[in-house]
């Protein structure tokens, strides 16, 4: 997660609240009184914020909470000399508001921004009533009232829905999520919020997000699709052959494919050999999924079909299976309550390890060519799955719940991972295949145990 700081500047500004004098007689004190007038005038300092656009990554501030909004002290001046006018009767000196354009007459002023102002005429720009206190903020060469410059610019957190407070040095800071910039005080990383464990977005403090069995978050957006037992599960698990096949990458061995709870992954990985296998091993805070090459006994989920008030989607319920190996791969295991197009690309990322291991190649690739190819597979599918759903409950959903974004998240943390086998085997995988296409690229790494370059 990055760290932005808000930024707010502080510009002079002069105001002061005046009486505009009546005409009277003329004196030979015309000079001197003018002069006194002028001295006399108590001028009030008003500190307007304005905005600096922040970088994509850090900006600096300065902000004291309630004080970043301006301050102007305001003053009213009894004159008891009076600015002399001609013999005539004509008024000296008259100024235009800039509110209303009008005349400025005798009587009260206000004196602000470097321009006059009928006093009901300087309005904030939000609520467009008469700013008449002693403080107010500028932005955009816009005057506004304390509260409403807050309610505008100041950044709120979205988990708390407060004011994001300043930190030690007075500055606004906060973590933002690098995909959804979803904004949140940095507290929250360490009161226990908490966070859905497919999209990583926090919990807000007037949502609620689904308990899983094992102790996972899940969001409301990723339950609408989420697949939650092993039988649920199977015709995604032939989605993907089929898009296995389609591409001449048929798996001829029938392979189990059983959705587990996160214990239950754990522990078979931790009996795993080869603890290479298994798409999160290296970067995920847990493992998603595993293909194993052992026989194992696994306990799979399955639910009962009533839902009920405790059990929204079905009472859950756990079976041990004896797995035997036939071939080279003996079962793959997908963590269960994940979004469908999550399960998918898990599954689409395991099957590739399968389809190594049946094909021929070395047990002993790199993990960064394994699992970079491996992964290449997982974003192919993804990409293939713009604007598509089998999830019947997305049909009846307004146009504004767009499950697009939600695959796109995904891509983007497919090809934004940090870790060298993952991320960095992704990203030199995927640049194989586009440059040489997906076949030559299996070719090379079946000969060389390397990505062609």
């Amino acid at each position: 997660m990055k760290w932005l700081n808000k930024i707010f500047k502080g510009s002079n500004q002069r105001v002061s609240y005046e009486d505009y004098p009546h005409g009277g007689s003329t004196t030979s004190g015309d000079g001197k009184n003018k002069r006194a007038a002028s001295d006399d005038l108590d001028h009030a300092l008003a500190i307007s914020l304005s905005e600096e656009d922040y970088s994509n990554d850090y900006g600096r501030g300065r902000s004291d909470y309630d004080e970043e909004l301006a301050r102007a002290v305001q003053a009213s001046l009894d004159i008891t000399d009076r600015l002399p006018s001609s013999s005539s009767g004509s008024s000296l000196g008259l100024h235009r508001c800039a509110g209303c354009n009008k005349e400025i007459g005798p009587g009260r002023f206000l004196s602000c921004m470097d321009v006059m102002w009928h006093p009901q005429c300087f309005r904030c720009h939000a609520c467009n009533q008469p700013i008449s206190g002693s403080e107010f903020a500028v932005s955009g060469n816009e005057p506004y009232h304390k509260d409403c410059y807050r309610e505008l610019y100041h950044p709120r957190c979205e988990v708390c829905h407060e004011f994001i407070p300043p930190n030690s040095a007075r500055l606004i800071e906060y973590r933002a999520h690098p995909f959804w910039g979803q904004k949140y005080c940095p507290a929250h990383e360490e009161d226990g919020t908490p966070r859905c464990c497919s999209c990583e977005r926090m919990e807000p403090r007037d949502a609620r997000y689904i308990s899983l069995d094992d102790g996972r978050k899940l969001c409301l957006e990723c339950l609408d699709t989420a697949v939650m037992d092993t039988l649920e599960c199977q015709p995604l698990y032939h989605e993907i052959l089929d898009f296995y096949e389609g591409l001449h990458m048929r798996i001829s061995q029938p392979i189990p494919m059983l959705l587990v709870e996160r214990q239950a992954l754990n522990e078979a990985r931790q009996n795993e050999k080869d603890v290479r296998l298994g798409m999160g091993s290296h970067h995920q805070p847990e493992t998603r999924g595993l293909c194993l090459s052992e026989e194992q006994t696994v306990s799979t989920v399955y639910r009962r079909p009533r839902p009920s008030r405790h059990f929204p989607f079905g009472e859950m319920r756990v079976e041990s299976m004896k797995l035997t190996r036939h071939c080279e791969v003996t079962a793959i295991l997908v963590l269960f309550g994940l979004p469908r197009l999550l399960t998918g690309s898990i599954l689409a990322h395991e099957l590739m390890h399968a389809w190594l291991r049946l094909d021929g190649f070395s047990h002993h690739l790199d993990s960064a060519v394994e699992e970079g190819i491996c992964q290449v597979m997982a974003h192919m599918w993804l990409d293939s799955q713009i604007g598509s759903s089998s999830s019947s409950s997305e049909k009846s959903k307004p146009k504004s719940f767009n499950h697009d974004r939600l695959r796109e998240f995904f891509l983007h943390q497919i090809a934004m991972d940090s870790s060298p086998a993952y991320g960095d085997g992704f990203r030199s995988g995927h640049e194989a295949v586009v440059q040489f296409g997906l076949r030559r690229t299996l070719d090379h790494i079946k000969m060389t145990g390397s990505f062609p370059v």
